[in-house]
């Protein structure tokens, strides 16, 4: 079935001809939850499909925004993918084509080998963007390196291409790629914002490199891709460990912000869905905003009015300065566990590197207490509540459920959602 453009055009003229009653009924709605991807890839750079048909398979399964973050390029100008020899192959551009039709899809022949044009967001943008129901945001994967470490950095909503920066360590170059995002955001007025990626892909970042940085706020706790290692092993921090230790220390001790966690897919795979392959729809976020605009979603992801998920949806989250209580959204047969997490006043600050067989420090994140980031409370309420007692620096929440996902990028995962921390009395962000 080809698209339908007319169609387009009707939801266009409509929106553009409603009524103004309609429009102050929307100016005056309440705040609702927006699902939506922020990290993945197309044939722009390592992904294996046309940018379309990704922005299609997200719209269709009721996401609200999604963006396309490929390394090291935004989407504009021309650009020709050869057809035989790309990620997605001919059986990618035939279900392009059979998808979007001979009218739309561009292609010609050079040296004997058939080509076909990717489109620019700005061409195809107008294909699903829809007031109130779908919104594309421009992103970039800034990747960049240290040595061996690999550093990837996303830019939502970002304006124009941001070279990598390099540097001198791991965390110079974070920081010089962070400082060039929030240049351009300052120069240019428009709201964006840096989220670092993935930090086990590669073992390319530890907790005590990541806890120094400034103007940054947001990382990736899940990552959908099987190669980013979030459970970490035996002798490096899974993500949530990593995070327990980086919050402990920006609050606790190096006066520096709060910093949140978001779950995105990373998807590079959209024809084959298995373990073991990069596929759309294991991580998302959900956003909590008046309105679906660019400028919105970043405004409450910086406040931190979202939750991350792979599965488990909230009905809501209240933060406020006496207590944290979500509302789960009950699944008929599925089981909650609520898993408060946070670390007090006084916890023990050693910490101690792991070491190789010479005795040695390795560069992994070091060995903490069990004081940082240890498990408040635990239940299996429908609507978890946890009260602060007056000594906690921070609390989050995580919500794990008995029900399998779908799609899982690891045998026996289970769907989860992440609830942003709330910092403590006295540790204000």
């Amino acid at each position: 079935m080809q698209f339908d453009f007319l169609h387009r055009i009707i939801l266009v003229v409509t929106f553009v001809g409603c009524s103004s009653a309609t429009l102050a009924e929307e100016v005056s709605s309440q705040p609702r939850w927006w699902k939506g991807n922020l990290h993945s890839h197309s044939l722009w750079s390592d992904g294996d499909d046309y940018p379309e048909m990704i922005m299609d398979w997200y719209k269709s399964k009721e996401y609200h925004f999604a963006v396309l973050s490929d390394h090291n390029v935004i989407q504009i100008g021309e650009k020709w993918s050869d057809v035989e020899t790309n990620a997605g192959g001919e059986e990618a551009y035939q279900k392009y084509l059979n998808r979007f039709g001979a009218a739309w899809v561009e292609s010609r022949m050079r040296e004997g080998k058939k080509q076909a044009r990717l489109k620019p967001l700005s061409e195809y943008r107008p294909l699903f963007d829809e007031h109130g129901r779908f919104l594309i945001v421009q992103s970039q994967e800034v990747t960049d390196r240290y040595l061996t470490a690999p550093i990837h950095i996303n830019v939502t909503h970002v304006r124009s291409l941001i070279q990598p920066q390099g540097g001198a360590s791991v965390v110079e170059v974070m920081q010089n790629n962070i400082d060039a995002i929030l240049a351009q955001r300052e120069a240019s007025g428009q709201p964006m914002i840096p989220h670092v990626n993935h930090p086990n892909f590669g073992w390319g970042i530890t907790a005590e490199e990541f806890m120094q940085l400034r103007g940054e706020k947001f990382f990736e706790v899940y990552n959908g891709h099987p190669s980013v290692r979030n459970e970490g092993d035996a002798t490096h921090a899974g993500m949530e460990r990593f995070w327990d230790i980086v919050l402990t220390w920006r609050l606790g001790i190096l006066g520096l912000p709060v910093m949140y966690g978001i779950a995105t897919d990373d998807a590079h795979n959209y024809h084959e869905q298995r373990v073991g392959l990069s596929n759309a729809g294991r991580g998302w976020v959900m956003v909590r905003s008046r309105f679906l605009t660019a400028e919105h979603l970043i405004r409450s992801m910086e406040v931190g009015d979202f939750y991350a998920s792979s599965g488990v949806s909230l009905e809501s989250v209240d933060r406020n300065a006496k207590q944290l209580k979500l509302t789960i959204q009950h699944e008929p047969g599925v089981h909650y566990t609520t898993f408060f997490v946070g670390t007090r006043k006084g916890f023990e600050r050693a910490h101690e590197p792991f070491r190789a067989g010479d005795g040695n420090p390795v560069r992994n994140t070091h060995q903490y207490h069990e004081s940082v980031g240890e498990v408040l409370a635990q239940t299996n309420d429908l609507s978890p509540t946890y009260v602060f007692q007056g000594d906690e620096i921070y609390v989050r929440a995580k919500v794990v459920s008995s029900k399998a996902m779908a799609n899982p990028y690891r045998d026996g995962e289970t769907e989860c959602a992440w609830v942003q921390p709330l910092v403590g009395p006295g540790f204000a962000d």
